[in-house]
């Protein structure tokens, strides 16, 4: 069974679910039940999402696709780099 993508807003939605159900006396087993996730998801989810509001959420993700990108980006450069430095040391 293929896993679910969760966009940030459901997730922070289901944490502030959860939160409720724990607030109410139930386990954390039960809380994860009642969302649907495992318990190992909530915890991680908690733990990357805990105290964040939507727009900070979604402007955190935005953030991490704008490094990854750049950081793809200087790969590339420092690789086309060394080769420059190698066919230049060749000429010599």
């Amino acid at each position: 069974m293929p896993s679910k993508k969760h966009r940030p807003e459901e997730i922070i939605g289901k944490l502030r679910e959860a939160e409720v159900v724990l607030a109410q006396g139930a386990t954390t087993a039960e809380a994860c039940r009642r969302i649907a996730v495992s318990e190992q998801t909530y915890y991680r989810w908690r733990k990357e999402y805990g105290g964040l509001k939507t727009d900070q959420a979604r402007r955190m993700k935005d953030l991490e696709k704008e490094n990854a990108r750049l950081r793809r980006a200087i790969s590339d450069l420092t690789l086309d780099k060394l080769i420059l430095q190698e066919a230049a040391r060749g000429n010599f």
